[in-house]
């Protein structure tokens, strides 16, 4: 099996800041607040959290089943 990334480095849209962060390992996350501008992110139409949206690496649910959906 292959091994979970559990941190992506989010990058805000609007200003760019780039954020490590620990992602939970059986939920998606749907919002996101940047700690630079404020702006509060949510997922991208068809993605289902923030981490797939704006993060370096998709969620872990993400990981585990090889689709593009958090749910089972």
């Amino acid at each position: 099996m292959k091994e979970l990334i559990l941190t992506s480095m989010i990058i805000c849209p609007v200003c760019n800041h780039c954020e490590e962060e620990a992602m939970p390992v059986d939920a998606c996350q749907w919002f996101y607040q940047c700690k630079c501008c404020g702006k509060l992110l949510t997922p991208k139409k068809g993605d289902c959290c923030v981490f797939c949206s704006y993060g370096t690496v998709s969620c872990p649910p993400v990981q585990q089943g090889g689709g593009t959906r958090c749910s089972p």
